[in-house]
């Protein structure tokens, strides 16, 4: 039985810390002192999946991870149970953690609790112990386990309250909007440097406005992800957030994009055509590369700007429109005014508050949450059952110059992750000859591959060819100084179709 001066401790414990993080870590180190743990977490649970707050002897890419539940026997059980759970040491049930505890390579027979959270008999989070000695917490009784929950839980409750009235202290969000990030997906900003929390920062003080927003940043940076978020916090979140990359549009059909055209208006039109302005009444239109519109639709996107109306190509009458306009661009478009590259005019407007979308190079102390990030998702795509990196291999990516940012960490490690399972099957491990093979020089006279001939034994023709095509794009473009137009020409290719081969590729 746990003593009233070992609870005291651990509520005072929870008091301490200048901010929920503070205190969600000096908890995980007290379960540790107290129970003698190897390992612990404290996820909190969203919508199936749970996200980890804290940590202790695990890899610090699980930080980064989204364990979906029902991909998780462990975590499922936790979530179904509502009250302490201990899985005997030889359950068969594969243990999510199993190649992820610090400076161990695989969980053998061991001891393994789980406490589920609860507010209001809901389920909010977990808290999961576990000790390599199969005996380890024989001495503890369901009741102590259950006293600390509840600790666990008031403290989680209060900060999943608190950040909901920091986020939204009028109410008026809807419940997804609430919470303290989104669950998974593709959609979630990773990153907990103070690069990224002074962009979620600025994030918030615009969403709730009409305001325009200009995007800035290399390419590689999650520009539409920050064009997501500025939308899902805004009040048109109900509404249609349309997509549109400038860079993707041939001259002769952008006006149609933007605008819309009428039966008849030129040869081909054979229906009426709603443009992206239309179907984004009320909603969002997001202008992916803005700097490669042309000139010659700039003065009209920026009447529709100033306006509010437009006119589709051949119909003579005005349509009225209520769109907010997100626009990013990795081009300094302030200097593209003063040499007439871009108008001024729609630079202004579109620039009332630019959002920077800093380099991973920036913040790359994300890099471990980015990579458990991006493993845990192509862990259960694969058909792996373990998919983890070594540590030493893990700390060497932070020594690498990223200039493809985020974009060109994820396509790194999914070749890692290829090249892993081709080696070691369903319990891939990514050491540092996975994340290198293509950094030996390439022989004279011929193009570069993604990969060496050794190591593309070990692949099928579609993945050896995507990761050749992955590198070929990825350097016009890099050539190109992040310039998806410049790239098409140089690689002789139509806009359209690279922009949509990147899309397939992950590039974009």
């Amino acid at each position: 039985m746990l003593s009233a001066d070992t609870l005291t401790r651990i509520a005072l414990d929870l008091q301490r810390g200048n901010s929920h993080r503070e205190r969600f870590e000096q908890l995980i180190q007290s379960v540790r002192q107290l129970f003698r743990s190897d390992a612990s977490a404290l996820l909190r649970y969203n919508r199936g999946t749970f996200i980890p707050l804290a940590i202790d002897g695990l890899s610090p890419d699980v930080m980064g991870r989204r364990f979906l539940v029902s991909e998780h026997p462990r975590l499922e059980a936790i979530a179904r149970a509502g009250d302490v759970v201990r899985f005997p040491p030889d359950s068969d049930l594969p243990d999510p953690y199993d190649s992820l505890i610090a400076r161990l390579d695989h969980l053998h027979v061991h001891a393994c609790m789980g406490i589920p959270l609860l507010s209001e008999e809901v389920l909010i989070g977990a808290l999961t112990i576990d000790g390599l000695n199969p005996s380890q917490f024989d001495g503890f009784d369901d009741q102590d386990l259950g006293v600390i929950g509840a600790l666990a839980s008031a403290a989680l409750a209060n900060a999943l309250l608190l950040e909901q009235m920091a986020s939204d202290p009028h109410g008026t969000a809807n419940p997804p909007v609430r919470q303290i990030a989104a669950a998974t997906g593709e959609g979630e900003m990773i990153g907990t440097s103070a690069a990224m929390q002074q962009l979620r920062s600025e994030i918030g003080v615009v969403a709730g406005t009409d305001l325009n927003v200009l995007i800035l940043g290399e390419t590689g940076t999650g520009k539409e992800l920050i064009a997501r978020a500025v939308h899902a916090g805004s009040a048109r979140r109900a509404s249609p957030l349309v997509y549109l990359n400038c860079a993707a549009l041939p001259e002769s059909v952008a006006e149609s994009e933007l605008f819309g055209h009428v039966k008849g208006a030129f040869t081909g039109a054979i229906h009426n055509r709603t443009g992206k302005f239309e179907l984004a009444h009320q909603g969002t239109l997001f202008l992916d590369e803005i700097g490669e519109l042309p000139l010659s639709l700039q003065a009209k996107l920026l009447r529709v700007l100033q306006y509010g109306d437009l006119q589709r190509i051949g119909d003579d009458s005005q349509r009225k429109v209520d769109v907010r306009v997100i626009a990013a661009t990795n081009k300094d478009l302030k200097a593209e005014t003063v040499t007439g590259q871009f108008r001024a005019d729609l630079y202004h407007r579109l620039s009332v508050f630019p959002l920077h979308a800093p380099s991973l190079r920036e913040h790359c102390e994300d890099i471990p949450l980015l990579t458990g990030f991006f493993l845990e998702r192509w862990r259960g795509t694969m058909g792996l059952n373990t998919l983890s990196i070594d540590q030493d291999t893990l700390e060497a990516l932070a020594a690498r110059p990223w200039h493809g940012n985020v974009r060109e960490l994820e396509h790194v490690l999914r070749r890692a992750a290829v090249l892993a399972r081709a080696e070691q099957g369903e319990k891939a491990v990514i050491h540092e000859h996975h994340i290198c093979p293509g950094d030996r020089q390439p022989v004279a006279g011929h193009a570069p591959l993604a990969a060496q001939p050794e190591n593309l034994r070990e692949m099928s023709l579609k993945d050896a060819t995507d990761a050749f095509q992955r590198t070929m794009i990825s350097k016009a473009v890099d050539d190109c100084d992040g310039n998806w137009a410049g790239a098409a020409r140089r690689l002789a290719l139509n806009p359209g179709n690279l922009h949509r081969l990147a899309l397939r590729l992950g590039l974009k």
